[in-house]
């Protein structure tokens, strides 16, 4: 499929650039794939559509505040360096935004000397930065002096508000550089009525990096290639979901990262759909149409960027001919896009 095969026109008053004023509180559309029936409901709404028997599966990374004030150790010049990835614990790959030219070896200071980084190499516009830290936690100082890394499509700086709002209820492992946004409308009155009504809630951890930003630069869809983001299912949540799918119990994906996760963990089981296997590593599994999903049953997600990987998840779930008909009545019906935006249910 070609990547013009993705694209779609969004006025862009639709855009959200803040979240609606209750976490719970957004829109969601229910799309009914089989029949591609549409419905229009709030967000707390979605419990009427989980089971007793179902189990809600959520990506419990914590976005670190990536973003760095610096400035050069020789001229003084102000930058802004943003992490993209973790290779080690003082090693990241780097976005440096500055009005200065910048070379391998160059020195930035943070925090008046309390952290420092020099550039160890450089590839495609994206540095190598090795940090050092006199005396402190490395974390310590990205909540001390980091900002939250709202996206580019959002066009103002980032408030104190965000620090909560940008970040899931049950966030609780650091390390993603953008918040897996399809999980920012649960709230924990949200999370309780599920319980409350048999259903289970289990947690897989994947890290968001960059590249769920990085355009798609292939003409043909199927040679694009996905970063690789760090994951972990770990042992008990494979084996309950297992027992659950087992039982008949239908899997609800909060998000495009946790479809990821539990698809990637389902192909290394052999001659089964109904199994996942643990595991802990890097993956750059990339679903797009034709996708045959073998663990997941329904997806929670926001609206989408025009010809990104996320929109061709979401046309791989619920084909291309229905996902472009839910966003043209989004459109129609004033939805609000992307990160701060509106929520869909595909079942």
């Amino acid at each position: 499929m070609r990547l013009s095969e993705f694209d779609y026109k969004l006025p862009e008053g639709l855009i959200a650039q803040y979240p609606a004023k209750a976490r719970d509180g957004s829109r969601l559309m229910v799309v009914h794939g089989i029949s591609k029936k549409i419905e229009h409901r709030n967000f707390c709404d979605i419990v009427d559509y989980i089971g007793p028997s179902d189990c809600l599966v959520v990506n419990d990374t914590k976005v670190i505040k990536a973003r760095l004030p610096a400035k050069r150790a020789d001229t003084g010049a102000k930058a802004e360096i943003t992490l993209i990835e973790k290779m080690s614990d003082r090693l990241y790959k780097c976005l440096i935004d500055t009005s200065t030219k910048i070379k391998i070896g160059t020195k930035f200071i943070f925090v008046d000397g309390e952290l420092t980084g020099v550039i160890r190499g450089e590839s495609e516009g994206i540095r190598l930065i090795e940090f050092s830290i006199n005396g402190t936690d490395f974390g310590d100082i990205l909540e001390k002096i980091g900002i939250v890394p709202l996206p580019p499509y959002i066009k103002r700086s980032p408030e104190k508000g965000d620090e909560e709002r940008y970040q899931t209820v049950y966030a609780k492992t650091p390390g993603a550089v953008a918040a897996p946004t399809a999980g920012l409308h649960f709230s924990d009155g949200v999370l309780k009525k599920i319980k409350a009504k048999g259903s289970s809630v289990e947690s897989l951890t994947l890290h968001v990096g960059y590249g769920t930003f990085k355009p798609v630069s292939a003409d043909e869809v199927a040679r694009h290639k996905l970063e690789p983001e760090v994951f972990e299912l770990k042992e008990e949540a494979a084996q309950r979901l297992n027992y659950i799918k087992g039982k008949g119990g239908k899997i609800f994906a909060v998000g495009t990262t946790t479809c990821r996760v539990l698809e990637n963990q389902a192909r290394l089981v052999k001659g089964s759909k109904n199994r996942v296997e643990k595991g802990k590593g890097w993956t750059n599994l990339f679903i797009h149409p034709p996708y045959n999903f073998k663990f997941v049953d329904a997806l929670v997600t926001n609206f989408h960027l025009p010809k990104t990987t996320l929109l061709m998840l979401v046309a791989a779930f619920c084909s291309r001919e229905v996902m472009f008909k839910v966003y043209g009545e989004a459109v129609k019906e004033k939805y609000r896009f992307y990160s701060y935006g509106d929520s869909m249910l595909i079942i």
